[in-house]
């Protein structure tokens, strides 16, 4: 005869199913409790006339990136890195360190120079956005690209879309900076390849200005010649 295997009344394997359906049920209380409670501080900050709370399921919004208004949805953790890239399509910035550490997810926010990695999609919502693309093109790039170009300031080219929104940031409110000023404008922006100093040329005669700084690369001077 086949043997009965259920456990004995009052055994620990008993106790056990009952303390985790205690636990779960707990778990699902709170979770409602928490999901009414956000309901809740939503309805009150329309009422109240305040900012929607928006959140946990995706949202639907637009970008103005380079003057053009880009739909998209996504989590309301999406930063502004993740939807120019995997939402909008726009893959000049960069993602490296992930952290606002490197300068290579620089795009302009109201012509202010930030780290896409670090702003969330949502906060950027109804804000001017400038990446490298919006910056110049191929047949028409800015003064600023042309020089970058002429002074070879760009190895791998992966800081180089970070570099020059720096760069255009600070071109945009100071026409003619000095050699200090320039560093310090890309301070945040790194270039494992070393070419910091044909980057600073580059600035320097986007600027109007003579270059100052001896380049690095292959050995070879402004000019061309070897060094």
């Amino acid at each position: 005869m086949p043997q009965d295997s259920s456990p004995p009344p009052g055994s620990s394997r008993k106790r056990d199913v009952s303390r985790r359906l205690f636990l779960q049920t707990i778990g699902i209380s709170a979770a409602t409790a928490a999901a009414e409670g956000q309901a809740a501080n939503a309805d009150a900050a329309l009422n109240a006339g305040e900012p929607a709370i928006i959140g946990p399921k995706p949202a639907r919004t637009s970008l103005q990136v380079n003057g053009e208004n880009l739909d998209y949805i996504a989590e309301p953790a999406t930063t502004l890195l993740e939807a120019l890239r995997e939402q909008c399509n726009i893959t000049g910035p960069k993602e490296v360190c992930d952290r606002a550490a490197c300068g290579g997810c620089t795009v302009l926010v109201d012509d202010r120079p930030v780290a896409s990695c670090m702003m969330l999609a949502l906060d950027a919502t109804g804000r001017k956005i400038t990446t490298v693309e919006g910056i110049g093109t191929i047949d028409n790039p800015d003064p600023l690209q042309v020089a970058m170009a002429e002074f070879d300031a760009m190895q791998c080219g992966f800081c180089t879309p970070g570099v020059v929104t720096s760069a255009k940031a600070l071109l945009d409110h100071n026409p003619r900076p000095n050699l200090d000023e320039i560093r310090a404008a890309l301070s945040g922006n790194l270039c494992r390849c070393g070419t910091y100093p044909n980057i600073f040329n580059a600035v320097l005669v986007a600027s109007g200005q003579a270059p100052v700084v001896e380049p690095t690369d292959r050995g070879r001077s402004v000019s061309g010649e070897q060094a």
